[in-house]
């Protein structure tokens, strides 16, 4: 991770802060337009590192070291 990035905890937090915020509806417009662009940028980073997150787990690696793609007995 990056020295300035945020953990995903980090920004899922303050996505929910956001979203309370404007709930609340004590946001002046311009404010809440900038809120929700910056809810739009977190929620996009949320969502790049659960899907990252998804493919490590989805690798599973053999008795000889190498990786091999988990694949799911239902599908």
């Amino acid at each position: 991770m990056a020295k300035n990035e945020k953990s995903f905890e980090e920004s899922l937090n303050e996505l929910e802060k956001i979203v309370k915020e404007l709930e609340s509806g004590e946001v002046n417009l311009d404010n809440a337009i900038q809120q929700y662009s910056d809810a739009m940028k977190l929620s996009k980073i949320c969502s790049e590192k659960l899907k990252n997150a998804e493919e490590a787990i989805n690798k599973i690696v053999k008795d000889d070291g190498s990786i091999e793609e988990f694949k799911n007995i239902e599908e």
